[in-house]
C-alpha cells in the first residue's frame, strides 16, 4: 500500500492556513447554550451483561435541543470512589453496539462512557439514537446533511450531543470531574478534538486517525469515503462550492482544536486513504494544548490497532495517576521514524 498523501517530513513541516469563520466562537456558544437551556437530566439504568468484573448502565443524555442520546457507562466492579473517566466517540457508521462489547477502559480501572452517534449504527455495530432532522437532497452519508447552512449541519448536532455527554459524565458520582479524557477513532477522533476545543477543563484528549480535519483538503485528495461525499455533492451542485465549505468550516475539528488546552495523544497513519495524513497533521499542528504523537508509517486507516491501544493505556495511566506529568516532545514519539 503506497503513500496516499505527503511524506512524513512534509507533514511534520506542514502549517496549513485554514479559513476560519469570524463568528465561530459565537456560533458554538449560542448552540451549546440553547442545548443546555433545553434542560433534561441524564438517566442511568443498570444492565445485566453477564460480566462479573464490569458493571454497565444504559445511558440516556439530553443532547442537541434536549433530544435523547443513548450510550453505555461501564465501571470496574471492584473499584470504589470517584474514578478517572474515558468518554469515547465512535467511528463513521458505528452505533453503540451491545452492552458487553467495549469494556477495555473499565477493565483498566476507569469509568468508560460510550456515546451513540445520532443517525448511525449501520456498519459494525447497531445504534439507538435517531437524527430527527428532515433534510433532502444530500449524498448518502453525513457530510452533506444540512450542508447549505451551518445551523442545519449534521455535525452541529453531533458535536453538541458530545459536549452534553461529557458534561453528564463529569457530573456522575462515580467520576472525578478533574480526570475526564475524551477519545475516538476516525469520526470519533474528530468529535474528540471538537469537544476539546469547546470544553475547558478536560484532563486529556486522544484523537486516533482523526476525521473532520481540514475538511476542504480532505474533499480534494481522499481516495475513499466519507470525504468523497463532498466531491460527489459538488459534482452535481457546481455553483455551491463556497457555500458548502463555509458551512463545513464551522464543524472543522482542526479549527476547533486550536482552542483546546488539555494534553493530547494523537495517532496518524501515513498510508491512510480515508483520512489522509496531511488532514490529521493539520489538526495536530494547530492543536492548542500540549501534544504527543504516534505515527504509523506503514498502516492505513486501521492505524496502530492494538499497538496503539497499548500506548493509550499507558498514556492515560500516567496522565491520571501521575500528577504534574507532562507530554513528551512529539518527535521523540514517532513510530518507525524515517531512516537516512
Amino acid at each position: 500500500m503506497p503513500l496516499t498523501d505527503l511524506t512524513l517530513a512534509q507533514c511534520l513541516a506542514l502549517r496549513p492556513d485554514l479559513d476560519e469563520p469570524a463568528d465561530l466562537d459565537a456560533f458554538w456558544e449560542q448552540t451549546l447554550g440553547e442545548a443546555r437551556d433545553a434542560g433534561g437530566a441524564p438517566a442511568f439504568t443498570p444492565v445485566d451483561t453477564g460480566l462479573t468484573e464490569v458493571v454497565t448502565h444504559d445511558v440516556t443524555v439530553p443532547g442537541f435541543a434536549g433530544e435523547p442520546v443513548r450510550g453505555w457507562l461501564h465501571l470496574p466492579a471492584r473499584t470504589s470512589g470517584p474514578l478517572g473517566c474515558v468518554v469515547e466517540f465512535l467511528g463513521y457508521g458505528r452505533g453503540r453496539g451491545l452492552a458487553h462489547e467495549q469494556v477495555l477502559w473499565a477493565n483498566a480501572g476507569h469509568a468508560h462512557f460510550v456515546m451513540d452517534t445520532r443517525g448511525q449504527g449501520w456498519s459494525t455495530a447497531g445504534g439507538d439514537t435517531p437524527d430527527t432532522a428532515a433534510l433532502n437532497g444530500t449524498v448518502p452519508g453525513f457530510l452533506t446533511r444540512g450542508v447549505e447552512r451551518p445551523h442545519d449541519h449534521y455535525y452541529r448536532r453531533v458535536f453538541t450531543d458530545a459536549v452534553r455527554f461529557v458534561e453528564a459524565a463529569s457530573a456522575h458520582p462515580a467520576v472525578d470531574p478533574d480526570k475526564v479524557v475524551v477519545t475516538g477513532i476516525s469520526q470519533g477522533g474528530g468529535i474528540a478534538l471538537a469537544v476539546a476545543g469547546l470544553m475547558p477543563g478536560l484532563a486529556g484528549v486522544m484523537p486516533d486517525v482523526p476525521f473532520l480535519c481540514d475538511i476542504r483538503r480532505g474533499a480534494t485528495i481522499a481516495a475513499r469515503p466519507p470525504y468523497t461525499e463532498i466531491a460527489e455533492y459538488l459534482r452535481l451542485h457546481r455553483d455551491r462550492g463556497e457555500t458548502v465549505f463555509t458551512t463545513l468550516s464551522y464543524v472543522d475539528a482542526a479549527l476547533l482544536a486550536a482552542r483546546a488546552t488539555a494534553p493530547s495523544l494523537f495517532s496518524i497513519a501515513m498510508m491512510d486513504e480515508i483520512c489522509p495524513p496531511s488532514t490529521s497533521f493539520a489538526a495536530y499542528h494547530r492543536y492548542g494544548g500540549p501534544k504527543d504523537l504516534r505515527v504509523y508509517e506503514f498502516n492505513g486507516h486501521e492505524g496502530g490497532g492494538g499497538h496503539h491501544r497499548r500506548e493509550q493505556l499507558a498514556w492515560v495511566r500516567e496522565l491520571l495517576h501521575a500528577p504534574g506529568s507532562e507530554a513528551t516532545h512529539p518527535l521523540s514519539a514517532l513510530h518507525d521514524p524515517p531512516r537516512a
